[in-house]
């Protein structure tokens, strides 16, 4: 019983870790003008060796907060699809709750996530292309799948093994037998 005990307090801090990186994420994609701007003020500091080894990604960061700064000023509404953005983040974060609770009925939740994170790939090798996207770019988005399903890959084998752990701890079931006529 102890081993059952300790695979499930093990199964809930992944997932906690999970939930929490999750809602982070969420959380970061509403202030993405402010960010921007502070992640600009950061790489252009003297103190940033960025610009002069990075070249690249310091001319992509302002590239962007220009855009955010245009849109928020002249069509603020187009943001909202942000918002969305990270409240389906949230929301997903919500559903990490059943496999916290019960994970061998909710184990489903776990493979969703996989497979979400499996998609995270050619939605970046086909969308980023489409919007410009540089690719250095697409991989650090395809990266956020790579490690995503780290944690749900470690999950779900413990989960496996926190079901053949129940199942043998079940009484056997007495066979049924039919009742006489």
């Amino acid at each position: 019983m102890s081993e059952r005990r300790a695979l499930l307090r093990r199964i809930r801090t992944w997932l906690i870790l999970f939930i929490v990186c999750l809602v982070l994420s969420g959380l970061t994609a509403f202030p993405l003008v402010h960010e921007l701007r502070w992640a600009e003020d950061l790489l252009r500091s003297s103190a940033s060796p960025v610009p002069e080894h990075f070249p690249a990604l310091t001319e992509w960061i302002t590239k962007v907060r220009t855009g955010l700064d245009q849109t928020d000023a002249k069509y603020p509404f187009v943001l909202y699809g942000t918002d969305w953005l990270a409240f389906a983040h949230l929301v997903i974060a919500v559903a990490f709750y059943g496999p916290y609770r019960d994970p061998v009925r909710n184990i489903w939740v776990i493979e969703f996530g996989m497979i979400a994170c499996a998609g995270i790939i050619p939605l970046a090798l086909i969308c980023g292309p489409v919007r410009g996207i540089p690719f250095w770019w697409s991989v650090i988005d395809m990266s956020f799948g790579v490690f995503g399903v780290i944690p749900l890959l470690v999950v779900r084998r413990m989960i496996k093994r926190l079901e053949v752990l129940e199942r043998a701890s079940r009484p056997e079931s007495a066979p049924t037998v039919a009742p006489a006529v």
